[in-house]
Formats: C-alpha cells, structure tokens, sequence
C-alpha cells in the first residue's frame, strides 16, 4: 500500500458515507461510475431532495427526469430509489445507519443486500466508509488486483477471487482508516493499470514484485 501511495499519492472519495446516502447515490447513475452517480446526485439532490420523504413525495416521472443527468434507464433507477426509499422510511424509521449500527456486521450485511444492485462487496463499503464495522471491503471491479500480486492470476470464479483478495487485505489493522485507505488504492490502481483487461504492467509500480507480471513477461 506504500508503494502504490508513493505512486499515485493519497487517494479520497466524495462519495457518500452514509449508507441510506450511498443506496440513493449508487442508482443515481447507470452504468454505475463515479462520475454517472455524481451527476445524477446532484440533480436529484437540487431538483428534489435525497430524503426518504421527498423521494415519495416526488411524481416517478419527475424523479425520472432528473435522474437522466446519470445515464441510461432513468424510469427504472427512479422505481429503485422509490423503493429504497420507502423501506429505509416505513422499516427503518428513516434512519438506516442507527438500524444497522444495532446489528451484528453479518447480519448488517444481510440487510443490506435485500436492497436493489447490492451484493456482497457493496454490502462490505458501505459497513466500511460508513464506519460501521471495519470489514476488508475490495472494490467490486478489482477483485483482482490483489490476487494477481500474489498468485500471479485470478480465479474464474468472482467470489473466489473476492474471498482471495478480502483474505490478503485482512492483514492490515482491523480499523477504519488503514482499510479504507487500502479500498481506495486498489481501486486506483485496478482502474488506472491493472486493469481486468489489458493491464499496464510495464507502467506498474509493482511489477518487479507481481507475480502476474513476472508470468505475462516470461510469456513468448
């Protein structure tokens, strides 16, 4: 991790901590990116408001409209966030993160993955940058990054490189900051130069110390 900090320096994120904020942000863009989800934030955020009460307040068709800042499929991003909304309103009181805060981070996780386009390593940032539990969250698109510095390649199985990699970043302290300055760099580094495909091994900080690149460069 010091080594990809010296590399791209110190990483933040103007995305969302609370988790009923990151469930609205995630479906305010599609496909998913950082810049989507912000653009769609943002409308919606001036135009209607992000609390659970103002998301069912607002008509689908207006909310679908603001949410086009983000991307494709507003109508049925609009559907989600209505949805959202009324369980964090109706189960949660409005107020999801003192619910989850209640639980265990197993059962936290769970919860968490009852709601729309949220699966495990969803789940994982939003406890993490939440500050929920200090669980090894790996960025859903870079399962690999880690895998590939060690084993020299990812398993074809998702869930088995996810395990992998969450396995190897368990090694840092169990606190908040080392792990989400960990997420964060892998998701630097898996989107910049180790990419899924094509990665720029050459330009990689790691590579005199990554398996993956000591097999690519022995290939003929």
């Amino acid at each position: 991790m010091d080594t990809l900090e010296s590399f791209y320096g110190k990483q933040h994120s103007e995305v969302p901590t609370d988790p009923y904020e990151f469930l609205v942000w995630w479906h305010c863009g599609y496909p998913a990116s950082e810049e989507r989800c912000s653009k769609g934030w943002q409308s919606v955020s001036s135009k209607i408001g992000i609390a659970p009460k103002q998301l069912l307040r607002a008509k689908t068709a207006t909310l679908a409209g603001a949410l086009k800042a983000g991307g494709m499929v507003p109508a049925l991003r609009a559907a989600r966030l209505k949805e959202i909304a009324g369980r964090v309103q109706d189960d949660f009181a409005g107020d999801l993160r003192s619910a989850l805060a209640r639980l265990t981070a197993l059962q936290a996780r769970k919860t968490l993955k009852t709601f729309p386009g949220i699966g495990t390593p969803g789940a994982d940032r939003i406890l993490l940058f939440g500050r929920l539990s200090p669980i090894a969250a790996i960025p859903s698109s870079c399962p690999h990054v880690l895998v590939r510095v060690t084993h020299g390649a990812e398993s074809d199985k998702y869930t088995a490189t996810y395990a992998a990699a969450q396995s190897m970043l368990e090694a840092l302290s169990a606190t908040f900051n080392p792990r989400i300055r960990g997420y964060l760099l892998i998701n630097r580094h898996g989107h910049e130069l180790c990419k899924r495909t094509k990665p720029a091994c050459a330009r990689c900080p790691l590579e005199s110390d990554c398996a993956f690149a000591r097999r690519t460069s022995k290939k003929p």
